[in-house]
């Protein structure tokens, strides 16, 4: 697999929650961070996510937005 996106990290599928329309995935990495995923629930069906499953968070975004308190 080759992408133009930097930002590619390996884990595995904590958890998943599915919606009616979107499914919520977790995604554990190597060093125990977590990531959270939106996508549709076709997408997850598709990929058939399951938990314990190796996937890769690709983060492709113009803008990262930080805040304070």
């Amino acid at each position: 697999m080759k992408l133009s996106a930097r930002n590619i990290l390996k884990g595995k599928v904590k958890s998943i929650k599915p919606g009616t329309v979107n499914t919520e995935v977790i995604v554990e990495l190597d060093g125990g961070e977590e990531i959270v995923s939106m996508i549709s629930k076709a997408s997850a069906d598709s990929l058939e996510l399951k938990p314990g499953k190796e996937v890769y968070a690709v983060i492709k975004a113009s803008n990262v937005m930080i805040g304070t308190d």
